[in-house]
Formats: structure tokens, C-alpha cells, sequence
């Protein structure tokens, strides 16, 4: 898993380096903006039960209790949508989508055009008890028009054991295989502990068959899950920072709105206060992963040794830039330019200030994220 999380993430740089040796600033300005903003929508497609709104809680970093929660049980009629946007990523909006009907004859085309199913970035056709036939018929008819990002999750409760939730898996993998289905593939995901059981291998198929920016801006809009996603949070926004100090090197002369902004500390600003989220080591992230857990807040909020992880400010990140831009070199400015587009060369000093100081708060902050989830024991045992 560790070299599809490099692999990725250097794909996603070498996009952003193409785009910008062959011009297309706006490319890189549409790309910059995406992932600041994490614009996706996700939907979970089933029986609406405590594990179904527990696992769309989840997704959004929230417990049962937290304002904007979805409820169990759910408020909405059994037939109509919901949707639960994300307080801190306003733009990724989680879906909740009725469950296929199970009667017969069934129209997956009529249930997709309802529940307007091709607008989603992708879709977890959710079940907690057994597969339901005409789901593998809206899945297949999915697949049929090229929409490969709709994927099967058995979810656990607390009570269910891994022979039982293996004996469910096997008889859905069952059925999809005698539906048609050639690689039939069912995650098993309890809604509790997402880092655990199969959820980090659906989040990486997600990653697979999500278009790049797209794949990113869903990895930046998730909640800490698990230490692996802190290493790829860290190299997404590395690339991040890449396309905007190139945007704020000038690296051309063509006019592009977001330039002009790039050349103070507006733009630092966005992108720390955005990796300030995605890590979640604002106060609220921290204390509601404390009560979670069990841990005391105090002891968590005391690890975050990064001035930014407290609280970012456009002050801060002008010393910052500031210092970065005295402790240049010329070996360094020349080192560093070797990873800049050939004719933004002569913005080089520009370039490397922002890449330096933006690079190091980056990695400052995810040490405490790091240090949190440890202290929190996220990531320990299967």
C-alpha cells in the first residue's frame, strides 16, 4: 500500500509540472482550487439503520451527538434523499440515498435516474444483513455507462463477529457472482473504527478509479483516519504548495485571476488553514477525537508544539515566508530550481521562498497529527 501512496502522489505533481511546462495555467488554477476546496460528492446507497448513518457520521469526522449528524432513526422519508454536508470542507457533500427497492420486476435505470445516481463521485452501496439482487443490478447497469466508482460495503455493528461478517460477504460475493459480476468485491467496514478492518483498502480502490484532483480533494476532506492517511495528506499538499508557489513564481505572462493573490500571504493562509482541517488539529477535531477515545483533551491539545496547528494567522505566516526568504542560499535557490519549469527559472526566488516556508510548516504539522493519532491509539491493533 505504502508505494500506490507515493505512486499517487507523485502522479499528481507530475500533472500539475506538465500543466505548467505546457502553459496551461488554468488548469493548475482549476487544480489548486479543487483541493482547496474538496469538491466531491459521496453517496451511500442502502437500509437506513444506525450503521448507515454511523458510517456517514464517520466519514465526516463526527459522532452521534455532533450538530449535523445524521440520525438513527433517520428523519427523512424512506424515499426521498438526504444530504450532510461537511462543516469543516463545505463542498464535500456526503449523500444519503434510499436503498434499491426489492421488489420485482425492477427498473435499475428508473431507480438510477431517481436517486440521480450519475452525479455522484462515487457511490457505497451499503447493506448490513445480505445483498439485495436488484443492487447488483443498479451496480452492473452502473458499470455498463462507465461508472466505475461504485463499490459494496457490508457494515459491522458492534456485536457482529468477523465469522459471521465473513459468512454475509461470502454469500453476497455469492450472488454477484451468479449475477454476472466477474471480480466480485464486497469491503467489510465497521463504522466505529474505520482504520480497521477493510475500509482502508476501499478508500485506496476509491483513490485508484477517481480521476487525480478528484481523488485528492476526497483524501483532504477525510478525517485522520489512520497514520498511513496522514503520510498521504502530507504529500498531497506538498504537491498543493508546488502549483501555487509556481503560480506565485509568475511563471507566466499570461493574466490568470488567482496569480495576483498568490504573491502575499493570502494564499499561504488558505493552504495552512486548509491542512489545519484536513490533519484535524483545530480544538474541536482534537476534543472530540479525546472523547472518542477516551483521553483527556488537555493531553492531546498539549502536543500540538507546530504555532500553526493552534491556530493559523496571516502574522505567522508572513514571518514564515519572511525567514524562508532570508535563510536562502544560492546552492539552495539553485537546488531547488531544479524542480521548476524551465522558463520560470528567473522567478525562482519567489518560487522557493513559498515551497520552503509552506513545505516546513507542512511538515510541522503533520509531526503533531502524527503525535495525536499515537497518542489517541489510532492505527494500533487489525
Amino acid at each position: 500500500m505504502a508505494a500506490d501512496v507515493v505512486s499517487h502522489s507523485l502522479n499528481l505533481l507530475e500533472t500539475l509540472k506538465e500543466s505548467i511546462e505546457n502553459n496551461r495555467l488554468s488548469d493548475v488554477k482549476d487544480a489548486v482550487e479543487d483541493l482547496l476546496i474538496s469538491r466531491i460528492n459521496l453517496a451511500v446507497a442502502g437500509e437506513r439503520g444506525p450503521e448507515k448513518s454511523a458510517f456517514i457520521n464517520a466519514l465526516r469526522g463526527l459522532g452521534p451527538e455532533d450538530e449535523g449528524a445524521a440520525l438513527s432513526p433517520c428523519i427523512t422519508p424512506p424515499e426521498e434523499m438526504a444530504i450532510y454536508p461537511n462543516p469543516k470542507h463545505p463542498d464535500f457533500r456526503l449523500w444519503d440515498l434510499p436503498p434499491t427497492p426489492a421488489a420485482s420486476p425492477f427498473d435499475p435505470e428508473g431507480y438510477m435516474e431517481r436517486v440521480k445516481f450519475l452525479r455522484y463521485n462515487v457511490v457505497v452501496m451499503a447493506f448490513t444483513q445480505s445483498l439485495q439482487a436488484n443492487s447488483v443490478a443498479v451496480f452492473l447497469e452502473a458499470r455498463s455507462v462507465q461508472r466505475d466508482t461504485v463499490y459494496f460495503a457490508l457494515l459491522a455493528s458492534e456485536k457482529d463477529t468477523e465469522k459471521g461478517l465473513e459468512e454475509r460477504r461470502n454469500a453476497s460475493l455469492d450472488l454477484m457472482k451468479a449475477q454476472g459480476v466477474a471480480l466480485p468485491k464486497v469491503f467489510l467496514v465497521r463504522p466505529s473504527c474505520l482504520e480497521k478492518l477493510d475500509f482502508p483498502g476501499l478508500l485506496e480502490e476509491m483513490e485508484r478509479d477517481l480521476p487525480e484532483i478528484r481523488a485528492h480533494a476526497l483524501l483532504l476532506a477525510l478525517p485522520t483516519l489512520s497514520p498511513v492517511l496522514v503520510t498521504q495528506k502530507r504529500d498531497a499538499f506538498k504537491a498543493l504548495v508546488w502549483a501555487a508557489a509556481s503560480l506565485s513564481g509568475g511563471v507566466s505572462a499570461i493574466p490568470v485571476p488567482l496569480v495576483a493573490s498568490m504573491v502575499d500571504a493570502r494564499v499561504g493562509v488558505r493552504i495552512l488553514t486548509k491542512a489545519r482541517a484536513s490533519l484535524c488539529l483545530d480544538n474541536e477535531s482534537v476534543e472530540r477525537l479525546a472523547w472518542q477515545r477516551r483521553v483527556d483533551p488537555a493531553r492531546l491539545k498539549a502536543l500540538r508544539t507546530c504555532n500553526l496547528s493552534v491556530e493559523v494567522t496571516k502574522g505567522e505566516v508572513k514571518l514564515r515566508l519572511a525567514a524562508a526568504e532570508k535563510e536562502l542560499t544560492t546552492n539552495t535557490t539553485r537546488l531547488v530550481e531544479m524542480a521548476m519549469p524551465r522558463h520560470a527559472r528567473s522567478a525562482g526566488r519567489s518560487f522557493t521562498t513559498m515551497l520552503q516556508a509552506l513545505n516546513g510548516a507542512i511538515d510541522e504539522m503533520v509531526v503533531d497529527a502524527e503525535k495525536i493519532l499515537a497518542a489517541a491509539g489510532v492505527g494500533e491493533g487489525k
